[in-house]
């Protein structure tokens, strides 16, 4: 049988091996090194187009997303213990829950905005973000941007992995309540005592098999997760209301700050509810390339705001009851749970802290694994595809990371991280301008490819507009990122302010100044007249549009990848 790459060549989806006249097969003579490298070599890699078939265009019988489906990862990714404490840092610099829940509100639609935007590009061409980046940046450029998203990716499942284990200490203090007891055993310098230590082992072995499944098969696993966490969420409140009568000062607190600063204020914590989201804006078209149609993942719009405001409304009734049960304010639900130590308060915080965990390793592998994966595919697609990609992200981010020192030892780190958006924004910002702007939605998905194709620019193989634009988008903002991770460099009021508008700057300013500059000095032979779609040639022709009706946006099934040229 015809690989899928064959079939697109025999097709004639496209030329796209005349240009290429470099190879990068390790010889199969040679020394350990080199017969290791060729029998890791993936079989449905393509030298020619550096691809494989994970980085192809998701074919038609792997699309299999609905709007249901997105509805149900979108509730699965906010419903988390990280959601409970979504309003904490707000309400401690002076906003009300109320403003606390406007703020995050308004946030999360922001993002959510951008998501379905930039996810138009995979559910229209069904390629990730990788492969999209091409377009903008040009083929050696994209790699740069490639490699910052896959920083952060990797960095961000180190952390969340460990709020994995801190849900697998939570189960098993409430079946083995002795193992409150466990000496720690290791160093302080290790900045982890044992107990959270096996825990944390827990939390990897659970989630370590998960990553061999499939993208488009893994669907269930947020179906689950969407059902079981709203109902712990509900569950959680529900049991502070009933114990309390009533929902304390915290509840009740008002706004400490007026004015100006106030202003400020909720503009940081906007940035900064922002920027936590800000990687699947860009890698949006990592999970709408598996959309049965280009509506599909339209519901995030409305999804992702609804449910921040609900699980964050959740902590904030949650806290307030902490304060009055136990006296102190407990954000993190594990710790409220971990309280629930009778034998029914056991029983249910097991389940409250299993349905966290499947909550916890949900968030991992849709917002950091997969899009890291994705990256590494891009970089190594000779070697690497999703399923190696995962498995390479999770032993880096879980063991190599250590994520206990980074929590422990280095908030300026964390600083950084949320932060990150300063480049992440501009990227953003840039897809969106080549897409709707520059191109008109109209890419050939082939060139994409082609390294020495319309999308290379130049010698360099980068597009000098893109990179202008993105220094237009992060420098500015440097000034005030610096002091938030160096407390020992201060900044003027109006460069913290800008910084504080730094998503806004960040994805407008190269967005707009992206547009001008190809207006001005247009690359004429990325333009195209129409549109070239991964479906044009599977199906055999010229257009997909003109056959029965079917347009490249709607649904398109087939019942399995093998496609027959219409005579």
């Amino acid at each position: 049988m015809q690989s899928q790459q064959e079939k697109w060549v025999s097709q004639g989806a496209v030329d796209i091996t005349s240009n290429v006249n470099e190879s990068y097969s390790v010889p199969s003579s040679g020394g350990f090194f080199s017969r290791m490298l060729k029998k890791c070599e993936l079989e449905s890699s393509d030298e020619s187009r550096k691809s494989n078939e994970d980085l192809d265009p998701v074919p038609p019988s792997k699309r299999t997303w609905s709007t249901y489906n997105y509805v149900m990862y979108w509730i699965s990714d906010n419903f988390s213990p990280s959601g409970f404490r979504n309003a904490a840092s707000l309400m401690e610099v002076g906003l009300s829950w109320k403003l606390a829940l406007v703020c995050i509100t308004i946030a999360q639609f922001i993002v959510a905005l951008v998501i379905v935007v930039n996810g138009v590009v995979g559910s229209t061409y069904h390629i990730n973000f990788s492969i999209q980046s091409r377009a903008p940046f040009g083929y050696y450029l994209s790699y740069l941007m490639i490699f910052i998203r896959m920083i952060v990716g990797v960095f961000w499942y180190g952390i969340q992995a460990y709020t994995g284990g801190e849900c697998a200490r939570s189960i098993i203090y409430a079946i083995w309540p002795s193992f409150r007891n466990v000496k720690n055993h290791l160093p302080a310098s290790a900045n982890i005592d044992t107990q959270m230590m096996v825990s944390y082992f827990v939390y990897f072995v659970l989630i370590f098999p998960l990553h061999f499944i499939p993208v488009h098969k893994l669907k269930w696993l947020f179906t689950v997760k969407s059902i079981t966490t709203p109902i712990v969420g509900f569950a959680i409140m529900g049991w502070v209301i009933a114990r309390t009568n009533h929902t304390g000062q915290l509840f009740n607190s008002e706004t400490t700050i007026h004015g100006s600063k106030l202003g400020w204020a909720f503009m940081s914590g906007l940035y900064s509810n922002i920027g936590t989201w800000a990687t699947l804006g860009v890698n949006a078209p990592d999970f709408t390339r598996y959309a049965k149609s280009n509506r599909s993942a339209y519901i995030t719009a409305f999804v992702l705001p609804a449910t921040g405001c609900l699980i964050t409304f959740f902590g904030v009734v949650s806290a307030a009851g902490t304060n009055i049960l136990y006296g102190e304010i407990l954000w993190d639900p594990l710790l409220l749970i971990d309280n629930w130590t009778s034998r029914g308060g056991r029983a249910a915080a097991f389940f409250c802290a299993f349905f966290f965990l499947v909550s916890q390793i949900g968030v991992n592998i849709a917002a950091n694994s997969l899009s890291s994966a994705n990256d590494l595919n891009c970089m190594f697609p000779k070697y690497i595809n999703i399923r190696r990609g995962q498995i390479i992200v999770a032993v880096l981010g879980s063991w190599a990371l250590t994520p206990w020192n980074i929590l422990t030892s280095a908030p300026a780190f964390l600083n950084f991280m949320s932060g990150y958006s300063i480049w992440l924004g501009p990227i953003a910002g840039i897809l969106v301008s080549d897409y709707f702007l520059v191109h008109k939605q109209k890419y050939h998905v082939w060139e994409l490819y082609n390294k020495n194709g319309i999308y290379s620019y130049n010698k360099y193989k980068s597009n000098w507009r893109a990179f202008l634009a993105f220094l237009i988008g992060f420098v500015p903002l440097l000034p005030g990122f610096i002091p938030t991770v160096n407390s020992s460099v201060t900044a003027s009021v109006g460069v913290v302010h800008l910084y504080d508008l730094g998503y806004f700057y960040g994805f407008g300013a190269p967005c707009f100044s992206y547009y001008i500059l190809c207006l001005i000095w247009p690359a004429k032979e990325t333009m195209l007249d129409v549109a070239v779609y991964p479906d044009d040639d599977l199906i055999g022709i010229e257009n997909a549009g003109t056959i029965d009706g079917y347009q490249p946006n709607d649904s398109y099934e087939s019942p399995d990848d093998d496609y027959i040229k219409k005579e």
